[in-house]
């Protein structure tokens, strides 16, 4: 079974290209972009977990 971690950042709107870059050359990929609580914007990431001790169901 495929499992995933997920992680959430902050995006700061004069620099989202190179965040987004940034975690894509991690092996994180972009799921969705919303609106901040507080204002501004935040990404949601998930990565693949590829190791072999990971916890199934």
């Amino acid at each position: 079974m495929r499992t995933w971690r997920y992680l959430t950042a902050p995006l700061i709107v004069h620099n989202t290209q190179q965040i987004l870059d940034r975690f894509g050359a991690r092996g994180w990929e972009l799921v969705q972009v919303v609106p901040g609580p507080e204002g501004g914007l935040v990404a949601y990431f998930k990565q693949e977990v590829i190791d072999d001790d990971a916890t199934s169901e």
